[in-house]
């Protein structure tokens, strides 16, 4: 039974203090109590768009347990509200909330394509597959309206550049005539995030997605079209989703994904106290159980930032979930093999045309 205080399609249910800012913003009963008899709103649900003006885009990863070298966002914020996800932390750099403001207040980034298309000209440039999306999903709904990831895409189609996607929603199929020519190049690999094949599930975790059945039918279209999918199982929460890793395994295999991934949930910086504060609202008759049992995959902790472990988790409860991931591989992808993509084209392109001298 939700909380009466829950606020419907969102993930976060408030904004927590930035811990960049020397002061803290709340709203005293008494300005709530004026808002109520004058008949205004404290403030507005709305999704804002707030354009950004960045010198750079494409980013170099220095973690060693992320699986990628280089990353670019078209978008910072991201209206899908997941609550759990890890980007939140770095709304606070730009001065906003992890909490709320992560989902309303979207930074877009116009300048990207002509951004991306001067670091591939760059001479000193060597073609390193570049993922979308390592922060936040370059098809989120406000992609629908600034079009930023195809004009991207077709940045890398010029420049015969390999390209990794990351996304869990099926708006990537507009773009499927961009995404085929890559593919006939050995040029893309997309990543599809699978998390629950529960729509309840999926609609508490990750409120503006689309749905799983339109996230599997994602999986097999671009299967049918020769376009590598990889399905992330990610994260997974003990006590939410974890019984399903042999389920979400089959329905990404049987769609056509050639592997998988997937980490074990961890609740880094403000993740801690929204997450927190959702799942009792939302959750609240196992609440402290899903707490106790992600802490117990981190050391007693819902923070942990170690290197190596805090992807993966340690314990017995970790332990369970790695043991079911490696049954789940054996029987549903023995078999089958993501390729390498192909970073040997690029080099003849960097004019924008084939050199044929």
């Amino acid at each position: 039974m939700k909380s009466k205080d829950y606020i419907k399609g969102r993930g976060a249910q408030g904004n927590t203090p930035n811990k960049f800012l020397q002061h803290v913003y709340e709203m005293r009963d008494d300005f709530l109590e004026f808002c109520r008899v004058e008949g205004e709103e404290a403030e507005t649900n709305k999704t804002q768009y707030i354009p950004v003006f960045p010198k750079s885009i494409v980013n170099k990863v220095t973690s060693p347990d992320v699986g990628m070298l280089y990353s670019m966002n078209t978008y910072q914020g991201c209206e899908h509200g997941c609550i759990y996800c890890y980007a939140r932390n770095t709304h606070e750099y730009w001065g906003y909330s992890a909490g709320l403001d992560f989902e309303r207040r979207i930074l877009v980034k116009k300048a990207a394509p002509a951004l991306l298309e001067q670091k591939l000209k760059s001479r000193n440039w060597r073609a390193k597959t570049i993922v979308l999306s390592g922060n936040t999903d370059c098809y989120q709904p406000a992609e629908k309206k600034f079009k930023i990831t195809r004009r991207c895409l077709q940045v890398f189609l010029k420049y015969r550049h390999p390209v990794g996607i990351i996304t869990k929603n099926a708006l990537i199929l507009r773009d499927l005539d961009l995404l085929k020519e890559l593919a006939a190049h050995g040029l893309v690999g997309v990543n599809v995030s699978v998390t629950s094949l529960s729509e309840e599930t999926r609609r508490i975790l990750e409120p503006r997605t689309t749905t799983i059945r339109k996230r599997l039918e994602t999986i097999r279209v671009l299967s049918e079209n020769n376009i590598p999918v990889n399905a992330m199982l990610a994260p997974i929460i003990p006590g939410i989703n974890s019984h399903e890793i042999m389920n979400l395994a089959k329905a990404s295999a049987d769609h056509g994904a050639l592997s998988f991934a997937f980490t074990i949930v961890r609740l880094n910086g403000a993740i801690g106290q929204i997450f927190s504060d959702w799942i009792k609202k939302t959750l609240p008759d196992r609440a402290d159980k899903v707490l106790h049992q992600i802490e117990a995959c981190h050391g007693g902790s819902l923070n942990d930032s170690r290197f190596g472990i805090r992807n993966r988790g340690e314990g017995k409860i970790a332990q369970q979930i790695h043991e079911m991931v490696r049954l789940a591989r054996h029987t549903y992808f023995k078999d089958k093999v993501f390729p390498k993509l192909n970073t040997d084209m690029h080099e003849q392109y960097k004019d924008g045309q084939m050199r044929l001298f």
